[in-house]
C-alpha cells in the first residue's frame, strides 16, 4: 500500500484562483463543481503533472485501464474526500462503436483525437465547497514502498504549496479574459434545412418501429486566438454547473460546463442521473415561470425521460444486483443560468463479481445522448450526422486510487485543438417532435458556449 499524506486548511480563496495558480502546469485538470450544490457539487479537484498517461484509438481501452489501476491502490478513512489521487480523463463517444461489435463507423473523424485518454495523478488539490475546506494530498506512486514513496510525497506536496502561493487577485484574471479576440468563421456541420430533414428521417424510423427515440445533434466549429483558460472562465461564469471540467492533454483542451452526471460509484453504490427535457430561461419572472410550467407539464418531455430511465435501469442491470436497482427520483426540475432541465436519479449496488471498469463499459455511452434502443439509435446517428462526435456526448471524470469513480456526460462542452473550437448541441427526437422546435432547442443549448467564445 502506498504512502500518502493529506493536509487540511481553511479555504480563503475561490476555486478559480486556485485554478489560475496551476493552469499553466503540465496536463492540468480541474473538475469544477462551480454551483456549490449539495446535490452533486460538493467537491472540486485540481491536479498537475501526471506520472503516467494512457491514450488509445481504435482499440478497447478498458482492459488496459483496469490493469493500470490495479497497480495503484490506497485505503483511506471514510471521512476523507472521495479523490486523493487517481486517473482523470475522458471516453469519447466514438468509443461506443468499438464496444459494440455490430456497429461500424463510416462518417469522417475531423477532430482526430484519442478515443480514450487518462492521466494518472499522484497529487491533488481538493476543495470542499460546502464546508469551505482545502486539502492537499500527495501519494507515493509510482513508488510502491514508503522508503521511496515518503520523500516523493513530501517533494510533490511542497511543489503544490509553492505553486498556490502565486495566486493572483481576481481582477487580473478578469482583465485577461476580456483582452482576447473573439472567434472567426463560425459554422455548423448542418444547414437549418438539412437539420429539419434529418429530424424528419429520424421520425420515419420511429414510425417504422426501429426506435422510440434518438438524440440528433449538430456541431459548431470556429477559429480563435483566445486562450483555453480564458474561454473556460467565460463558460463557467455564464453557465456554472455541478460537473464542469477543464482538462489539458497537452495536444488539446476540453472545456466543459456539463450539468449531467453519467455514473458515480462509492463503496459499490452506483448512481446515474440522465437528463431529458429543456426550456430556456425567461426574460422576466412571468415568462420564466411560464416556461418552467410548460416543461413540467409537457407530455413529450416526460415521455423522453421515462424512456431513458428504462434504458438506464437495463444498463445497470448488467452489472448491479438486479433487485437493488431503484428509481429514486423519476422527474426532477433543475434550474441553470440559461435553461431549465428535468432529470431522473437511478441507483443500484454493484454485483460482487463486477468492478468499476465493468460498470463503465456496460453503460457507455450514456443512454440520454443516444436514444433507445441504444444500438439502433447509434446506427441512425451515424447515418444522419455528418461528422463523428469525438468527445461530445462522451464522458469525463475520475477513477480514484481508493476505488471510486465519478463521470459526467460531455454536453455543454468545447474541444479546443490548436486554434480551432468544436462543440456539439442536440436533443431527443420522438414521435411527436416538431422539426423547427428541435432545431431551436439546439440553439438554446448552444447559447452559453456561443457567448463564451465571443
Amino acid at each position: 500500500m502506498a504512502y500518502y499524506t493529506c493536509k487540511s486548511y481553511n479555504l480563503k480563496v475561490g476555486s478559480l484562483q486556485l485554478f489560475e495558480a496551476l493552469r499553466s502546469e503540465k496536463n492540468c485538470f480541474f473538475l469544477d463543481s462551480s454551483l456549490n450544490s449539495k446535490l452533486g457539487g460538493r467537491y472540486s479537484f485540481l491536479g498537475i503533472d501526471p506520472f503516467y498517461v494512457l491514450k488509445t484509438k481504435g482499440v478497447n481501452p478498458f482492459p488496459i485501464l483496469r490493469e493500470a489501476l490495479e497497480k495503484y491502490k490506497i485505503s483511506v478513512p471514510e471521512n476523507m474526500p472521495p479523490f486523493l489521487g487517481g486517473a482523470v480523463g475522458y471516453l469519447a463517444y466514438d468509443l461506443g462503436f468499438l464496444l459494440e461489435k455490430k456497429l461500424s463507423k463510416s462518417i469522417p473523424d475531423t477532430a482526430g483525437i484519442p478515443d480514450c485518454y487518462f492521466a494518472f495523478y499522484n497529487t491533488a488539490v481538493i476543495i470542499d465547497n460546502i464546508k469551505r475546506r482545502l486539502y492537499i494530498s500527495a501519494l507515493g506512486f509510482p513508488e510502491k514502498s514508503s522508503h521511496f514513496g515518503k520523500p516523493l510525497c513530501e517533494l510533490n506536496s511542497k511543489k503544490i504549496v509553492n505553486l498556490l502561493s502565486r495566486i493572483s487577485p481576481p481582477k487580473i484574471i478578469n482583465q485577461e479574459a476580456k483582452s482576447k479576440a473573439g472567434p472567426a468563421g463560425l459554422k455548423s456541420n448542418f444547414t437549418r434545412k438539412n437539420y429539419l430533414l434529418a429530424v424528419d428521417k429520424a421520425k420515419k424510423y420511429i414510425r417504422d418501429g426501429d426506435i422510440y427515440q434518438v438524440n440528433l445533434s449538430q456541431r459548431f466549429e470556429a477559429k480563435t486566438t483566445r486562450s483555453s483558460s480564458g474561454i473556460y472562465r467565460q463558460l463557467r461564469r455564464l453557465s456554472p454547473s455541478n460537473f464542469g471540467a477543464y482538462l489539458d492533454t497537452g495536444d488539446f483542451q476540453i472545456l466543459s460546463s456539463s450539468p449531467e452526471r453519467f455514473l458515480k460509484l462509492t463503496n459499490n453504490n452506483v448512481v446515474t442521473r440522465p437528463m431529458k427535457g429543456t426550456r430556456p430561461r425567461g426574460r422576466n419572472k412571468n415568462e420564466d415561470a411560464s416556461l418552467r410550467r410548460e416543461l413540467l407539464n409537457s407530455a413529450k418531455d416526460k415521455a423522453e425521460l421515462t424512456m431513458i430511465v428504462d434504458l438506464e435501469r437495463n444498463d445497470l442491470g448488467k452489472v448491479c444486483n438486479y433487485d437493488s436497482i431503484r428509481v429514486n427520483r423519476l422527474r426532477e426540475l433543475e434550474r441553470y443560468n440559461t435553461v431549465y432541465q428535468t432529470t431522473a436519479t437511478i441507483s443500484g449496488i454493484l454485483h460482487k463479481n463486477k468492478d468499476r471498469i465493468d460498470l463503465l463499459s456496460s453503460c457507455f455511452p450514456g443512454g440520454s445522448i443516444t436514444g433507445c434502443p441504444k444500438i439502433r439509435a447509434m446506427e441512425i446517428i451515424e447515418e444522419l450526422e455528418p461528422h463523428r462526435r469525438a468527445i461530445y456526448t462522451g464522458s469525463l471524470g475520475y477513477c480514484s486510487f481508493s476505488g471510486d469513480l465519478d463521470f459526467n456526460i460531455l454536453i455543454r462542452t468545447i474541444l479546443k485543438k490548436e486554434n480551432t473550437l468544436y462543440f456539439g448541441v442536440g436533443g431527443a427526437i420522438v414521435a411527436d417532435s416538431r422539426p423547427e422546435a428541435e432545431y431551436q432547442e439546439t440553439l438554446i443549448k448552444a447559447g452559453a458556449m456561443l457567448e463564451a467564445i465571443k
